[in-house]
């Protein structure tokens, strides 16, 4: 299925689209911050056992509050903080290490971060086009550290507009997240088209609001984060790269 308006946006999801997808230890993170809050070694075997426990019976409330967070997204669509999930859980943002257990826990992302290669030349690529390039992703961290990641890896230049959950009261796939970020790209929606590897959120939502959306289907989305959603996307892409090559079929007459 394709639609015959002219082309002015293409905008992206995030994680598993624009970074690759692999595999990560979820609980770990807070495993991570919340030793760093007790001030102990990461190595268990070096740690008390009481403050092991305090430290693990810690990280288990995060990683519960999270879920919440996310299942809740699944449901009603309402978008969370990391600074509401860590409240949750019970965390004193004063507590004189927090700022510490912050930069454990970045730590522990950054690896798992990285701008795909081939994102640079498909933003250049469009925008030569004179396509407008957006981000809309759903995620609890703020705009600045999104912004610091696109920054660290070469591509911020080419960011048109970018709209995250953690700044706006829902996520994907509610029609207002996708609604946000075509008013930030000044775009109508029938005029956009929307990437990401997720039927639910990102085939679903966008096609919702009448934009195209282009499925890039190489994420192996856990179980419990999946929605059952009957829907066809408007093209595949196997590779990022391949988005230039549907763009240019969509110009045709």
């Amino acid at each position: 299925m394709t639609r015959s308006r002219h082309l002015d946006a293409v905008i992206f999801d995030w994680g598993g689209t624009l970074t690759p997808w692999h595999d990560v230890d979820l609980p770990e993170q807070w495993r991570v911050y919340a030793r760093e809050v007790h001030g102990v070694p990461i190595e268990a075997s070096e740690m008390p056992a009481d403050e092991l426990a305090e430290a693990d019976s810690l990280a288990l409330r995060i990683h519960e509050a999270e879920a919440v967070a996310w299942q809740r997204g699944r449901t009603d669509h309402s978008s969370s903080t990391l600074e509401a999930i860590l409240d949750a859980a019970g965390v004193d943002p004063a507590h004189d290490r927090h700022h510490l257990a912050l930069a454990a826990y970045r730590g522990f992302w950054e690896p798992h971060t990285h701008t795909d290669e081939q994102v640079r030349p498909l933003w250049e690529g469009l925008r030569e086009r004179g396509i407008r390039v957006g981000v809309l992703s759903n995620t609890i961290w703020s705009r600045e550290f999104h912004r610091e990641v696109f920054e660290r890896d070469g591509v911020l230049d080419l960011l048109d507009a970018d709209v995250y959950s953690s700044e706006i009261h829902v996520v994907k796939p509610h029609a207002d997240a996708f609604l946000a970020a075509c008013e930030a790209l000044g775009v109508e929606p029938e005029c956009a088209a929307y990437v990401g590897d997720r039927p639910f959120e990102d085939i679903h939502g966008p096609q919702q609001v009448g934009m195209r959306a282009i499925w890039v289907p190489h994420s192996d989305i856990p179980v419990d984060q999946q929605v059952d959603v009957d829907v066809t996307p408007d093209a595949v892409a196997h590779e990022l790269l391949d988005i230039l090559d549907i763009v240019d079929a969509w110009s045709q007459p």
